[in-house]
Parts: structure tokens; C-alpha cells; sequence
């Protein structure tokens, strides 16, 4: 009974460094879940909040092929937010590094700042000035997003053990419902109101939204010791973590497929243009159930368990867009926004499994998705420049990457189960 009572008493202590209890009772913990929310809400304009300018990528994309830069092929369009994406991942190491030696604060300021001046920038560019839409939405919001992406990531999961699958999966939820919001509100703004001013109203309500994080967010963890070079190389002989992070490579060449290009695709189909407007909203809307319900399952049989057949299914889902009519449309961008979310949400509690160490979790998740960013970077113009007045080939592409992935994550389980027996 005492034993009882000091339990309860202590429950919403403010914890001290290393206490082991620190977790899924800490208040704290899941007040930092809410505020990385907030920054991954609002710090991307694609998943307004993955990112709210990389889920309403397809918007730009169409905007840009049919109205802004019609000298421009689609791959060439496609280049700019593949560069925004690889950007994002690239910085992944260093960021990483930082992150793990206590640097939180520096990031995240750092970030909110690149990424504010890029959009503001933005806002001036003219029809067909392709160069700077590139260095600004391709570059700079890169920049931004890498700087805030894996910090926010690393939180949650050095916050939680026992559930961090749903910890991680209630924060990018946030990039969900950004990306529901955003590209309904961009397709009204661009092709109504113009570039300029559609660019500047998502600009002011993120700069405003990213004070308001800023001010919110303190950080939890002192500064660590950088992980030595010695767990660099037991991290690069790890068999299960390479296996992931050639998983990542082919995944990553077909994942942004449908987030690219799906309202283009709906457009030349003959959807009816407000539903095809539509079609990114509902891809996130389904996003809001697969950062949800995939990481709580992650919590009780395994993350392989789930992110393995969340692959093939995302892979079958692509393929299924050969054949789709309106009505397929919709149901392909519900299901594909949930899968496409799980696999978003699952990695970093995957790379936080595979970890030996809470404190490497930072480095392994920035050279997974450092050596990532080639694949986020040529992905979507390979894809591009597949298209010739149909989407067939584009989507074999896309969808064999997928399912290339999802074999060589059965490869990674297998390895990891091998080590696991191993160390019992």
C-alpha cells in the first residue's frame, strides 16, 4: 500500500535527467507532443503542418504546369520540391548531431526563420521565373524544413518508450490536418486571387503560427556528449539498420509519387476540377488516420509489423491508378493518404527500435534520412519525365519502387530478429 501511494504522489513530478520513469506519466512529455505539433503543423505549407508545402505540393505542381510556368515540363517542375524534400532529409546528420548534443532550441529558431524569409521571398516571383521559385520554395523552404524536421521527430522519441509509436504518431498528425487545410486553401487563393497574394496569406498565418511555437517550445534534455566515431561505425555494421536504409532508397523513389502529381492526374482523367482540387485534402484526411491507428498498433505487435505490409499496400494502391475513374480517385486518395502517413510516422519509431542507445537515436535518424535525400531528390522528376500524355509508366515506376522496398524491409526484419536472438 505505501509502495502504492509513492507512486501516485510522485506521478507528475517534474522528472530529473536519466530518470527512468521519465515517460508515458510525464505530463511534460505529452506537452511537447502538442507543441511539436504545432511547429509541424505550421512550419510546412505542403503537409500544413511532412510538411503543409510538401502535401500541397500537388497543387503547386498543377498551378505551375497549367498557369505559372507553362514553358516548364513537368519534371522540371518536379525538381523543386524533390529539392525541398532531399533538403529536408540531406541535413539529417548534421541536424542530427546537434540535436543529440542539446542544441533543440538553436534548431528550431534557426529553422522558423530560413523557412518564414523563404515563403515572404516567394511571394514575388513572377510567371516562368523558374530559377526563383527554385532557390526560394526549393532551396530555402528545404533549408527550413531540415532544420526543424528531425528535432521535432527526436523529441517525442526520446520522451517515450513504452509508447512511442503514438507519441510520434499524434505529433505528425499535425502535418495531416495542415494538409487538409492548406491545399483547399491554396487551390481558392492561386488560381482565383493570384500568386502573389495566395503565397502571402499561407506566409503571414505561418510566420504568426511559428512565433507562437517558438515562444511555446523550451528544451527538455542538457546538452549530450556527440556520439563518439566508434558508434558511427557499429551503427554502419548494424545489418537490420542498412537493410531500412536501403528501404528507404527505393520507398522513397515511388512515397511522394501520388502527393506530386495525383490532381494533375485527376485533371487529365477528366475528374470533374473541384474534385480534383479536392483530391489533396482527402489524401490527408486519410493521413490523419494513418498517423494515428498504424503507431498505436506499432506500440503493441511491432513496427515491422506493421510498416511491412502498410508498404505493399501503398505499392497495390498506387498501381490501382491505372485503372481508376472518378469514383476510384477517391478512394485511392483516402487510402493512399493513410498508408503513405503510416510509413511517415513509423520510421523514426522504426529508426528508434533499431537504436542500441537512447542517445544515438538522432544520429541514426540523420543518415537514414540523409542518404534518403537522394531518392526524395530524383524520385519525382525521373517520374515527371515518364509521363508522356498519360500516367502509365510514371505509376509502374512508383509503384515497383514500392514494392522493391517492401521486400528488402522483410530482409531488414529478419535481421533484426537474427540480432535479437543473438543478444538473448
Amino acid at each position: 500500500m505505501r509502495q502504492r501511494t509513492d507512486r501516485r504522489a510522485t506521478r507528475w513530478r517534474v522528472p530529473r535527467v536519466g530518470d527512468s520513469r521519465w515517460g508515458v506519466h510525464d505530463l511534460f512529455c505529452w506537452a511537447r507532443v502538442l507543441q511539436c505539433i504545432w511547429v509541424r503543423r505550421y512550419s510546412r505549407p505542403p503537409y500544413f503542418l511532412l510538411n503543409s508545402i510538401v502535401c500541397a505540393q500537388s497543387v503547386y505542381q498543377d498551378y505551375y504546369v497549367r498557369e505559372f510556368m507553362t514553358h516548364r515540363s513537368p519534371s522540371e517542375i518536379a525538381w523543386i520540391g524533390s529539392c525541398q524534400i532531399a533538403l529536408q532529409f540531406v541535413l539529417g546528420l548534421p541536424v542530427g548531431k546537434a540535436f543529440d548534443a542539446g542544441y533543440f532550441q538553436h534548431l528550431i529558431i534557426a529553422g522558423s526563420l530560413v523557412y518564414c524569409a523563404a515563403l515572404w521571398i516567394l511571394s514575388f516571383a513572377k510567371p516562368n521565373q523558374y530559377y526563383l521559385v527554385f532557390l526560394t520554395q526549393g532551396v530555402g523552404l528545404g533549408l527550413g524544413l531540415g532544420l526543424t524536421f528531425l528535432p521535432a521527430l527526436g523529441a517525442a522519441a526520446h520522451h517515450f518508450t513504452r509508447r512511442r509509436g503514438l507519441a510520434i504518431g499524434i505529433m505528425t498528425s499535425g502535418a495531416s490536418f495542415g494538409g487538409i487545410v492548406f491545399p483547399f486553401m491554396l487551390n481558392r487563393l492561386l488560381f482565383h486571387q493570384g500568386f502573389a497574394l495566395g503565397v502571402r496569406a499561407t506566409a503571414a498565418l505561418i510566420t504568426g503560427l511559428l512565433l507562437l511555437a517558438n515562444l511555446l517550445m523550451r528544451p527538455r534534455y542538457p546538452k549530450n556528449r556527440p556520439a563518439a566515431p566508434a558508434a558511427l561505425r557499429h551503427m554502419l555494421r548494424d545489418g537490420a539498420y542498412m537493410a531500412f536504409v536501403l528501404a528507404g532508397l527505393a520507398i522513397m523513389l515511388g512515397l511522394f509519387y501520388p502527393i506530386f502529381y495525383l490532381q494533375l492526374y485527376a485533371i487529365t482523367r477528366g475528374i470533374r476540377p473541384q474534385l480534383a482540387f479536392d483530391t489533396v485534402s482527402l489524401l490527408n484526411a486519410g493521413g490523419v488516420v494513418g498517423r494515428l491507428i498504424p503507431p498505436f498498433l506499432a506500440d503493441h505487435v511491432g513496427s515491422f509489423a506493421v510498416i511491412i505490409p502498410t508498404t505493399f499496400l501503398a505499392a497495390v494502391c498506387v498501381l490501382s491508378m491505372l485503372a481508376a475513374a472518378e469514383r476510384g480517385i477517391i478512394a485511392i486518395a483516402l487510402f493512399y493518404g493513410a498508408l503513405n502517413a503510416a510509413f511517415v510516422s513509423l520510421t523514426p519509431t522504426l529508426l528508434a527500435e533499431l537504436s542500441t542507445d537512447r542517445s544515438e537515436v538522432g544520429l541514426r535518424m540523420g543518415v537514414w534520412f540523409t542518404v534518403n535525400a537522394l531518392a526524395a531528390l530524383g524520385g519525382q522528376p525521373i517520374s515527371g519525365a515518364l509521363i508522356r500524355g498519360d500516367f502509365r509508366w510514371s505509376t509502374v515506376f512508383a509503384g515497383t519502387c514500392l514494392c522493391a522496398g517492401g521486400c528488402v524491409l522483410v530482409l531488414s526484419r529478419v535481421l533484426w530478429g537474427r540480432k535479437r536472438q543473438v543478444a538473448k
